[in-house]
């Protein structure tokens, strides 16, 4: 598996995720876009903000 260094990585579902703080992030849908720039307001989903310019 090759991971972007910018954009999202898509896996499909339903995931869930472990987060540094030991929570679990979890989501039923088919298909999932996890972030992997940490630019999301919604990390670990990714909301495109890897698409905004700084």
């Amino acid at each position: 598996m090759v991971v972007p260094r910018r954009g999202p990585m898509l896996v499909d579902g339903p995931v869930e995720v472990e987060l540094e703080d030991g929570t679990v992030a979890s989501s039923d849908r088919f298909r999932v876009a996890l972030c992997t720039c940490r630019l999301s307001e919604r990390y670990p989903w990714c909301d495109t903000s890897h698409r905004r310019r700084r």
